[in-house]
């Protein structure tokens, strides 16, 4: 069927130029053919009005154009004929292969390229003479020639949108990655600056509020002087982390990561910020091995210490605090526990953020982490944090 879509105005262009240019043909004498006895000159017009018209739907309606200017040429060589309808047919050709379906594409240029041998052989057997030739020549330049041509472009155009499809995957490939990439430097920022700052600030918090609820003169400067080593400590641990955010650690040099030889200061730092909380942190590293270990591993497991340590500060009933440190085989064993249950005093809010951010560490590791109440020997109930991480370099994810 014939599309009655608005045309394009190159084909409403090559419509009107086909037209003009056979009927000055006509009018001029020119013809391709002598007089037909039984045909008058001006049908040869009819011909080309046909095509004329099939050149307004070469893109919308390509094959029917084709076999509809075939029916045309075909009627034009039993007239004077004209130039014209026969260049407007190349186009057609062309036309089908370049805008039709993708098996009409791959039909017709076969299909021309034998119908020019057939006539070649055909037209050499019934005049037996090499002229014949021409005629084959002449089929093969008005249908072989504008089939392949259009079959050569198709393929180009093909080729170059399959390349922009490609740079367009590519380009969107490298945006999420681009976008993935940011999302985990954010998620790893936000648990550095967490961890980095929310055991000062919480115990910042915690003493604070007992300064001004407790009415002791020594109480209250135990606990200032307490705030004002977190605080220095809080803010030294700030300013390292807004200098390397601003230059990207590009012009600084690289500061060392905490590793499992600094967890005894930690736990001491820990039992000076707890102490007025009834709170006793102790230390026990059992392990048999105590080389150092992969710097992902040891870092993680300073993280869940300290994090461990700051959510027993915020949350723990008074009673001990105790950190574990073990291996068996391939993984190091991390385990903090304290008493569970309701205490009395200031508390500092949390957020939940801490062991989410526990869970991601441990996640990267390729480990496994657990963190709820339990019961203990003597049917007293803990929260206990245990973490296991495996050691080999192998394990850590990118």
């Amino acid at each position: 069927m014939l599309s009655f879509a608005r045309p394009h105005r190159h084909d409403v262009l090559i419509a009107a130029t086909g037209l003009v240019g056979g009927l000055s043909l006509w009018v001029l004498g020119l013809r391709m053919q002598g007089d037909r006895a039984f045909v008058a000159p001006w049908v040869s017009l009819l011909p080309l009005a046909v095509v004329s018209v099939l050149a307004l739907v070469r893109r919308t309606a390509p094959q029917t154009a084709l076999v509809l200017g075939t029916l045309a040429l075909l009627a034009d060589q039993f007239t004077v004929g004209n130039l014209a309808t026969v260049l407007l047919f190349t186009d057609l050709m062309y036309a089908a292969v370049l805008y039709g379906t993708p098996s009409a594409a791959r039909r017709i240029p076969v299909t021309t390229f034998l119908i020019t041998v057939a006539v070649t052989i055909g037209f050499l057997a019934w005049f037996r003479n090499p002229q014949a030739l021409l005629i084959g020549v002449v089929t093969g330049i008005v249908s072989f020639g504008p089939a392949i041509t259009g079959a050569s472009v198709r393929n180009h155009r093909d080729a170059a949108e399959a390349a922009r499809l490609r740079a367009d995957q590519t380009a969107l490939l490298a945006e999420m990655d681009r976008a993935q990439a940011v999302a985990a430097e954010r998620a790893r920022m936000a648990r550095e600056m967490h961890d980095m700052v929310a055991n000062h600030l919480s115990a910042i918090a915690i003493h604070s509020t007992a300064a001004l609820s407790i009415d002791e003169p020594e109480t209250s400067r135990e606990a200032l002087g307490v705030i004002r080593e977190n605080s220095v400590d809080g803010l030294a641990e700030m300013r390292r982390l807004i200098g390397l955010l601003r230059t990207g650690g590009a012009d600084r040099e690289p500061s060392a990561s905490p590793t499992l030889a600094s967890l005894d200061a930690l736990v001491g730092q820990a039992r000076t910020n707890a102490a007025s909380s009834g709170l006793t942190c102790a230390f026990e590293d059992t392990r048999d091995e105590r080389g150092p270990l992969p710097a992902p591993v040891e870092l993680a497991a300073y993280r869940i210490v300290q994090e461990s340590l700051t959510n027993a500060l915020k949350h723990a009933a008074p009673g001990p605090v105790l950190v574990r440190l073990g291996r068996a085989g391939r993984l190091l064993t991390v385990e903090v526990s304290s008493a569970f249950g309701d205490r009395p005093g200031p508390r500092a809010p949390g957020s939940g953020a801490g062991l989410v951010g526990m869970r991601e560490r441990v996640a990267l590791l390729g480990g496994a982490i657990e963190a709820g109440p339990v019961g203990s020997g003597d049917g007293t109930p803990i929260w206990r944090v245990r973490a296991e991480l495996p050691v080999d370099e192998g394990s850590v994810r990118a």
